[in-house]
């Protein structure tokens, strides 16, 4: 019932939206098993006050993983080529998260098969929903299917371009996805640098009704002013 409920109220928030968020292409790989995640913290049962959908720059990821097995779906380039993925959607309760809650029911092949072109790692898959989604929710296909929600409402700015500006800094990409989601506020918005100043992850903040919501100052990311760069893959 608790699921119910949740993909009710996120419906009825973002129903009158467009699905326009996609990967550039996408092949569904073959899923035969499920990967065994071990935690790395201790399990938090908390209230939920609000969430963080958390999107990764795959080409800035894939820099260096190109060889990687373990990333082979999402960066060997044979499954499709990505721009922005679903990196997790995170419940949020104050300083400390929820994390590693008891689940009412396994992940599945199936599930993960059906979550790739937005999440294009299995492990990734089974890290989100058993590290997190079982904070949410009590079963791995409500909680993919409230992320999947979630992700097709977006509109993605095409960021390919964007690279190619003069002066580029965080508050033009923050900018660039508050426009192309009239409903989305920029202070509901967080960008992330890795070290070197490249585009690492957007980070969207919700409420806990799934209504875009500004995101706490530790939560923010680096300031408009920081300079940036996108890499585009080549």
């Amino acid at each position: 019932m608790r699921a119910l409920h949740v993909i009710a109220a996120l419906a009825a928030v973002l129903a009158p939206l467009p699905a326009q968020a996609q990967a550039y292409q996408c092949q569904v790989p073959q899923v035969r098993d499920v990967p065994q995640i071990a935690p790395d913290g201790p399990r938090r049962s908390l209230p939920v006050t609000g969430y963080t959908l958390a999107l990764s720059w795959s080409p800035e990821y894939c820099r260096t993983r190109g060889r990687s097995r373990a990333d082979a779906a999402q960066c060997a380039g044979a499954n499709g080529r990505f721009a922005l993925v679903v990196h997790g959607l995170w419940p949020e309760s104050g300083a400390r998260s929820p994390q590693w809650c008891v689940a009412e029911a396994p992940l599945t092949p199936a599930d993960i098969r059906g979550a790739m072109c937005m999440m294009p790692s299995q492990r990734l898959v089974a890290r989100a929903w058993a590290k997190h989604g079982s904070c949410m929710v009590g079963n791995p296909r409500a909680y993919l299917k409230i992320t999947r929600i979630l992700w097709e409402s977006l509109r993605l700015p095409d960021y390919d371009r964007i690279s190619r500006e003069e002066g580029l800094t965080v508050g033009r990409i923050r900018a660039a996805f508050a426009d192309a989601n009239p409903g989305i506020p920029r202070g509901a918005v967080a960008v992330r640098l890795n070290a070197r100043g490249w585009l690492e992850e957007i980070r969207l903040c919700y409420a806990r009704t799934f209504r875009p919501a500004p995101c706490p100052r530790a939560r923010r990311g680096a300031a408009d002013t920081a300079p940036a760069k996108i890499w585009r893959g080549l």
